[in-house]
C-alpha cells in the first residue's frame, strides 16, 4: 500500500530544503562575491599625490606653500589671503552664497561660489566652468584676479623677494635653482599646488564600511547608497573614491545661475559635504535635503539636463543618510 503524499513529503522535507539551500547559495554567492569586489575598486581612498606636472611634494615644498595659503602679502591691501576665501575651517571653501570680492569691481565679471579644495589633487580642470588645466596654474590666477586679491603675480614675487625668510624657505625647497631668481611666479605657483595636493579628506563612516566595517554605515545609508548607484543615477557624474568625475554638466539650475554663459559647471566633490552649506556654485540650495529634491523634482529641462527622478520620502532619507556618511564628522553607521 502506497504511503500517503503528505507523509512522503514530511520525510523528503529536510533533504530537499538543503538541496534548495544549496542551489540558493550556488546562484547567490558569485553575485555576493562580485559586489564586493566592486566596492573596493571603485571607492578605496588614494594615497597623498607625491606631485604633478613635474613639481614634486617635498616636505619642504609643501610647508612653503602652506605658508604662501595664508599669506596676506599676496594680495594688493594686505586685506586677504588664498585661505580667506578658502577657510580650513570650513572646509577649505567659506559660508558665503556668493565669494567675497576685493573693492575693485569688474563690470560683467560673474560671481559664484568659493569651491572646496578637498582632494583637488584628483582633478585636472579647475575652477567652476574647468578653464585652468593644471593646480599650478590655478594657484595664481586668484592672485592676479582684480576681483580677489588683485595683485599681479610679478609684484607679489617682488614683494616675497623683500622678505629674507621667504628668499630662504624657496631656496630649500626649489634647491638647485640659481639663488638670485628663485622666488618667481612659477615657484610661487608650484608651492602653493603642492600644498593643495596635501589637502585629503578624512576617513569617513563610507571608507570604513568599504574597508570591511559592516557597522559603520546604517541600513537607511546602505540603502542610499544602493540608490545612489542604481536608480537615481548620482553615480553618472559622481564618480570613484572623489565622488566626482570632473567634468562639466548643466544641472538643471534657472540660467541666471550660468558662470560667464556657461551653464555646464565642474562636477564638485561630495566628501565633507554636510559641512559646506549652501550647495551648488551659486549657492542656492541651504540643506542636503535641498540638493536631493532638486533632482527628483527641481531640474529645469533643457537640452543635457539630467531627468528628474521620482523619489519617495524614505528613498530622499535614505540618500541624504548616504551622502552624510562621506563627511568625517558625521556619526553615521
Amino acid at each position: 500500500m502506497k504511503k500517503p503524499f503528505l507523509s512522503l513529503s514530511i520525510h523528503r522535507l529536510p533533504v530537499l530544503l538543503l538541496a534548495c539551500l544549496a542551489v540558493l547559495a550556488g546562484c547567490a554567492s558569485p553575485y555576493a562575491a562580485r559586489r564586493r569586489a566592486a566596492i573596493p575598486a571603485d571607492f578605496r581612498r588614494p594615497t597623498v599625490p607625491a606631485g604633478a606636472n613635474g613639481n614634486r611634494a617635498s616636505p619642504a615644498r609643501v610647508d612653503l606653500g602652506a605658508r604662501l595659503f595664508a599669506e596676506p602679502l599676496l594680495s594688493r591691501d594686505h586685506s586677504m589671503a588664498c585661505a580667506t576665501c578658502h577657510d580650513p575651517a570650513r572646509d577649505f571653501q567659506d559660508s558665503r552664497p556668493l565669494p567675497l570680492r576685493s573693492s575693485s569691481p569688474v563690470a560683467g565679471e560673474p560671481a559664484y561660489r568659493t569651491p572646496t579644495l578637498w582632494n583637488v589633487g584628483e582633478q585636472k580642470r579647475f575652477f567652476w566652468d574647468g578653464r585652468a588645466r593644471s593646480l599650478e596654474a590655478q594657484a595664481l590666477m586668484p592672485i592676479a584676479n582684480p576681483l580677489e586679491m588683485n595683485l599681479g603675480v610679478e609684484e607679489a614675487a617682488a614683494r616675497l623677494r623683500e622678505e629674507p625668510a621667504y628668499v630662504e624657505e624657496f631656496a630649500a625647497a626649489f634647491a638647485g635653482e640659481p639663488a638670485a631668481n628663485v622666488v618667481n611666479p612659477r615657484n610661487l605657483g608650484r608651492a602653493l599646488a603642492a600644498y593643495q595636493r596635501t589637502l585629503v579628506s578624512p576617513q569617513a563612516p563610507f571608507d570604513r564600511w568599504v574597508e570591511g566595517d559592516a557597522a559603520a554605515l546604517s541600513l537607511s545609508a546602505q540603502r542610499g547608497f544602493a540608490l545612489f548607484t542604481g536608480k537615481a543615477a548620482c553615480i553618472s557624474c559622481h564618480t570613484g573614491w572623489n565622488f566626482s568625475d570632473g567634468r562639466r554638466h548643466d544641472i538643471g539650475l534657472p540660467l541666471s545661475a550660468a558662470v560667464r554663459g556657461e551653464t555646464r559647471l565642474k562636477t564638485p566633490t561630495l566628501r565633507e559635504l554636510t559641512g559646506r552649506a549652501p550647495y551648488f556654485h551659486d549657492g542656492s540650495k541651504a540643506t542636503v535635503e535641498d540638493v536631493v529634491a532638486h533632482y527628483a523634482d527641481g531640474v529645469q529641462r533643457r537640452a543635457g539636463t539630467p531627468a528628474p527622478v521620482a523619489l519617495s520620502s524614505d528613498e530622499r532619507s535614505d540618500l541624504v543618510a548616504f551622502l552624510r556618511s562621506l563627511d568625517s564628522r558625521t556619526g553615521e553607521g
